[in-house]
């Protein structure tokens, strides 16, 4: 047996010498240049307050650079049907691997799209029903509720050798519910709300957004279509006139010489409003279709979007409508006790899945739950289920705030999933502000030390001992505990709910204090939502009160919309301009009159290169400014309308504050942007590149104008640095003291402790839950240490 004769270990393998992901000379949103080395196969948590660079180095570079290097390996062919991805703005990008984005984009609210339908549970249901469901009714496309049933017949002519004519028919069994087609409800529109009976078409009796009296392809095509009398009241029409107004098929019919098709009123609102997910809907549109729709459950297939034949077929008695209705965790137990050697595979696949479900937090949905309900957090949860089996090594995994939504009895577990994957070996990048999370990770990168232009450095590289130590924004605060009210407000009143049975509220009686700080806590999944914004802010005393609801329901801009426009501060902005200068407020928008007209008002001009990355350019006319030159020489107090757009808030509150500048209305609006902490923000930064906290807060701030007396809010701390919570807590106090109830959804202990009263529901989740366990102050429940919630509260104030 040879020996070695040489004492010196062996020279490490050139392979094993790629441990980093080295970043350097990094330039993303507000990135200065930034240089980091990141280890694989450790956890690395990035943190600094909300706007600080995180999510544009991890996202926004690294994932997205090694996206673009994947598709890069595909052929032009199939690159033609990807998203184009532009190289990040970055000298250095080395040691890059798979990424895989575990982000809280939420899922698309199509109607038709369900926790099921989202991560394949749905389709392995499907099979399992189409081999040992009883009476047998075909494929597992007979069992989907997104496929309808087809049937056709008629003659083909098939082209080879000699030329003949075959008689062919054709059928496809589908599971859609053909009365409500797979939504599971149907829509019933309110004709008051379209239009005006008591006048002519000719007089304006359309009601309908967007509908203008002269407008060619809607209000015309019906008054000049020649089925209706265009000067006759709605009210007086005849019988056929009023099936052709509201009912008649597509037509083709000319109109001034323009062939235009012709479309009854009810079949037009369904396609132009109601096919459309109602959250994409503009403001003003989306109010219009609550409205003018009330949607009620399918009384054929009572909900379940199901047609007849597949809810007839059962295993063991069970359909797939109840599969689909039963809470994961039973539905998990139910599949367990199935015993069929012939689907053995589908079975093992199927309860590994629904334990994933179980395993991550997320027992307590059902398959049928509406994907687009989801709340931030439990998308990000159901996206990691189909990565939590996975055999895959050597990747990088990022998540985006993974704790977001999570209760303090369940971030524990959320951190042992995440070492697990890097115990597989793989790199996890984790966006986080919980201290909770922040404390497990092998590598801390924060950024800061501010936020927009004053973020976008590295201020500290190491560990988590060293973070503490560092003097940073978030080692400061790393320790940061809030302590009990001693003394806490006394309500003004009380909103009372009654037998609330929403979703799993088990006849919840309950009366929520007002002119007080409430807090609504409880694990995710126990009921607060449904006790909140499903009973609270729909009851009749709700409306009567005033409520104004902020939801985690994500902003939706294109890169024109920015913070002047969400807000309305533009519109006054505008007026300003127009009366200073004695011209139309509209040559001071970018996306109306006064745009630069060779980047549309832009600023940038797009070159789309097929399936390589397009190329940004800034516009040469402009120089990037959006508008004419000639609009620019317009000025007030000194600053053209560019210079006022490039302006953060707070230079802004105090241009608009005082002086030549001095406009009441726009600078309400700034303080109310300064006063949720987007001093920084400037006022034409494109919404895209908002991080997730600052677009709710920039929410929270244009709701503040409402006139409600009550405010809702749902988990406001979400994307909060530990230094940002504390004056989250004095943004709320200025609100209640200032005449104001605010009720807040939260799971952050130092909001709980700032609390004057606090509903605790649970105990667990699902139909574990849906019960208020405890209603007291603060200190009454950490001296109580009564529910999960108490002894976690407890714990963080050191009691």
């Amino acid at each position: 047996m040879a020996t070695r004769t040489d004492s010196q270990p062996p020279a490490p393998h050139a392979a094993d010498s790629h441990d980093v992901i080295r970043v350097h000379g990094a330039r993303v949103n507000n990135l200065k240049d930034v240089s980091v080395e990141i280890p694989k196969r450790r956890l690395t948590v990035l943190t600094g307050v909300s706007g600080s660079g995180k999510s544009s180095l991890v996202f926004g570079t690294i994932a997205a650079e090694s996206q673009r290097l994947i598709n890069e390996t595909y052929s032009a062919f199939v690159q033609g049907f990807m998203p184009t991805l532009a190289r990040p703005e970055v000298d250095v990008l080395e040691g890059l691997t798979t990424a895989i984005i575990v982000d809280q984009q939420r899922t698309g609210s199509d109607p038709r799209s369900t926790v099921g339908t989202a991560t394949d549970a749905n389709a392995m249901l499907r099979i399992l029903f189409s081999r040992l469901g009883e009476p047998h009714i075909g494929p597992p496309s007979a069992y989907a509720f997104n496929v309808p049933s087809v049937r056709a017949s008629g003659a083909i002519t098939v082209e080879r050798g000699a030329r003949k004519t075959v008689k062919a028919t054709f059928d496809r069994t589908g599971g859609m519910c053909p009365r409500c087609e797979g939504r599971g409800a149907v829509s019933d529109i309110d004709l008051t709300q379209l239009y005006d009976a008591s006048k002519s078409l000719a007089e304006g009796a359309f009601t309908i957004p967007g509908w203008k009296s002269d407008s060619f392809w809607t209000v015309r095509v019906y008054a000049e279509s020649g089925f209706l009398d265009p000067d006759k009241p709605i009210e007086r029409f005849t019988e056929q006139e009023m099936r052709d107004f509201l009912y008649r098929e597509p037509t083709k019919v000319k109109v001034e010489g323009v062939n235009l098709t012709y479309e009854g009123l009810i079949p037009k609102i369904q396609k132009s409003f109601l096919s459309k997910d109602k959250e994409s809907l503009q403001p003003h549109v989306r109010a219009f279709v609550e409205r003018a729709v009330t949607f009620t459950t399918c009384p054929e297939c009572e909900g379940t979007r199901l047609a007849e034949g597949a809810r007839s077929s059962k295993i063991g008695g069970i359909s797939i409508a109840d599969a689909c209705a039963m809470q994961i965790s039973d539905l998990a137990g139910w599949v367990g006790g199935l015993r069929e050697p012939s689907v053995a595979p589908l079975l093992t696949a199927l309860r590994r899945t629904l334990d994933s479900f179980v395993e991550i937090g997320l027992g307590y949905l059902a398959l049928d739950r509406g994907s687009g309900t989801l709340s931030g957090g439990e998308a990000q949860r159901v996206k990691m289920i189909r990565h939590l089996g996975s055999s895959l090594t050597d990747t990088t995994y990022v998540f985006d705030e993974p704790t977001a939504g999570l209760h303090p009895h369940d971030i524990q577990r959320m951190n042992d999933l995440l070492l697990r994957l890097r115990d597989k070996g793989n790199t996890v990048l984790v966006v986080e502000h919980k201290p909770e999370t922040i404390v497990i990770a092998d590598h801390i990168v924060d950024l800061g030390p501010g936020a927009g232009t004053a973020g976008g450095t590295v201020c500290f590289e190491g560990t988590v001992e060293g973070l503490r130590a560092s003097g940073t924004v978030t080692g400061r605060h790393f320790d940061d505990r809030a302590r009990v009210k001693e003394t806490v407000r006394k309500p003004t009143g009380r909103l009372e709910i009654r037998g609330a049975t929403t979703n799993n509220l088990r006849d919840v009686d309950v009366d929520v204090p007002l002119g007080v700080l409430a807090v609504v806590t409880g694990v995710a999944g126990s009921g607060k939502s449904s006790l909140v914004h499903g009973s609270l802010a729909k009851g009749r005393q709700a409306a009567d009160e005033g409520v104004v609801s902020v939801d985690q329901s994500p902003i939706r801009g294109s890169r024109r919309s920015n913070p002047a426009t969400y807000t309305g501060l533009l519109d006054p902005i505008r007026k300003a301009f127009a009366k200073a200068n004695g011209v139309k407020p509209a040559l001071f928008s970018a996306n109306s009159e006064g745009a630069c007209p060779t980047c549309n008002g832009v600023g940038v001009v797009y070159t789309d290169l097929a399936m390589m990355a397009g190329v940004a350019t800034t516009c040469e006319e402009c120089e990037g400014k959006r508008f004419q030159a000639a609009v620019l020489e317009y000025r007030l107090g000194g600053r053209d309308i560019s210079e006022v757009l490039a302006m953060s808030v707070t230079e802004a509150e105090e241009f608009f504050g005082a002086g030549e500048a001095r406009t009441p209305a726009a600078h309400a609006v700034l303080a109310r942007l300064a006063d949720v902490g987007l001093g920084y923000l400037s006022l034409g930064q494109p919404l895209t590149t908002l991080s997730g906290g600052e677009r709710q807060r920039l929410k929270l701030a244009t709701h503040m104008a409402d006139k409600g007396g009550v405010y809702i809010l749902d988990e406001p701390t979400a994307g909060l640095h530990l230094a940002d919570v504390e004056q989250l807590l004095g943004l709320l106090d200025r609100l209640v003291d200032s005449g104001k109830s605010v009720i807040v959804v939260e799971h952050h202990q130092a909001v709980m402790a700032h609390a004057d009263w606090i509903i605790d529901l649970g105990p667990g989740a699902g139909h574990h839950g849906g019960r208020i366990v405890f209603e007291g102050t603060p200190a009454d429940l950490v001296a109580a240490r009564s529910t999960l919630t108490g002894e976690h509260l407890a714990a963080y104030v050191g009691a």
